[in-house]
């Protein structure tokens, strides 16, 4: 499956769990033991809002990284127009003739678009999850998520093994539902 069909999938599941989220369970904890679930939309809002501008302008200056992805308010009064708005933006900006073959800055140096698409869609994913978890949802498109830890397994590399990033990948049996596998690899306890 192209990446670009991949984040597509990806995104139409975080659209219908950041959906299916009760205001009140906004501050529900999340297996992303420092992150509530506002705080888990409000990192993959920024987070596509990011990845959207990196792939349209190849890099974005370091206030602006700091702010979608440091902790600034990415989703003001309304948390899942604020999602769904950054999610339109990745999904043009990704869906742009020849945009994978660009080189683009992320934080820890220069990669193909197509690279930093895959961390994409693997950091969304794994959020996925965490929301879905944290909310009694459930990831309907399971089958997406055997790819996505294909992906993770080849883009997610030893420097990016650090808390608050991707921690140690934990034990999970090979039989166990694909949601736990990809927690379990991204380092939650499962």
């Amino acid at each position: 499956m192209d990446s670009v069909a991949t984040l597509e999938r990806v995104i139409a599941e975080g659209r219908r769990l950041v959906g299916g989220i009760a205001p009140e369970e906004l501050g529900n904890q999340t297996l992303c033991t420092e992150w509530t679930v506002r705080d888990v939309v409000n990192h993959i809002t920024g987070g596509a809002t990011y990845f959207a501008m990196v792939a349209e302008e190849e890099s974005v200056p370091d206030e602006v990284v700091g702010r979608l992805l440091g902790g600034g308010d990415n989703l003001g009064d309304d948390y899942k127009g604020a999602f769904n708005t950054a999610a339109d933006k990745a999904m043009a900006a990704f869906s742009q003739p020849e945009v994978l073959e660009k080189v683009v800055k992320l934080p820890f140096g220069e990669v193909p678009a197509a690279v930093a698409l895959n961390i994409a869609i693997f950091d969304v994913s794994t959020h996925n999850c965490d929301i879905a978890h944290a909310t009694g949802q459930q990831i309907q498109d399971a089958e997406i998520l055997s790819t996505v830890l294909d992906v993770g397994r080849q883009v997610v590399r030893p420097e990016m093994r650090t808390p608050g990033f991707f921690d140690a990948e934990r034990p999970c049996p090979d039989d166990a539902p694909a949601d736990e596998r990809l927690l379990a690899f991204a380092g939650r306890q499962v």
